[in-house]
């Protein structure tokens, strides 16, 4: 007779099923990995994962959500102690460089499917247009929030980016950042 599950059992095991996928993700890439690999990473059957998840994708899905709800706490975090999101974006890249890379190096063409996802990303925009609103209101930056934030994000992403590719030096993509931070602030000043 099959075990009955507690709401305690499944969300532990969705959560160790979680974290096992992000390290061999990360390790191997999401196609190399597969859910009969997944079942063996933690000691259970191959069909196992297929009581807690459809599929690798709402695996990937719930790991992404994860992943942005950590983000955006952490940017929450950064903001409420007068640090720049730049900066607390950058550092949590450079902290957390696989979780990092789920986050926006990945696609799932039918993101709808996955409300978690979609709620985690909406919150860590929201949090960002917060940010450009306070900046673009009577604040030192003038023109539209939006373009303004799309040139921020362009800026620190590929700073992140060309430093965990080993391009830029420990250190160059913060120091990057400030640099480009000061020069488009100066130009977009009313």
């Amino acid at each position: 007779m099959p075990k009955v599950l507690t709401d305690i059992d499944v969300a532990d095991f969705r959560e160790r099923l979680c974290a096992a996928a992000e390290r061999l993700f990360a390790e191997q890439g999401l196609q190399s990995v597969t859910m009969r690999q997944l079942a063996s990473e933690l000691g259970v059957s191959p069909m196992t994962p297929y009581r807690y998840f459809h599929d690798k994708d709402e695996i990937l899905a719930a790991i992404r959500a994860a992943a942005f709800e950590r983000f955006t706490d952490t940017l929450e975090g950064a903001r409420a102690q007068g640090v720049s999101l730049g900066e607390a974006y950058i550092a949590f890249a450079l902290e957390n460089p696989p979780t990092f890379k789920l986050m926006f190096d990945l696609n799932q063409p039918d993101i709808s499917r996955y409300p978690a996802l979609v709620g985690a990303i909406a919150r860590s925009r929201g949090l960002f247009e917060l940010w450009l609103r306070d900046m673009t209101a009577d604040g030192p930056l003038d023109g539209d929030p939006d373009r303004i934030g799309t040139m921020f994000w362009a800026a620190a992403h590929g700073a992140v980016v060309l430093e965990l590719a080993g391009k830029l030096p420990p250190g160059a993509a913060l120091d990057l950042h400030r640099a480009t931070t000061a020069t488009l602030t100066r130009g977009l000043r009313p």
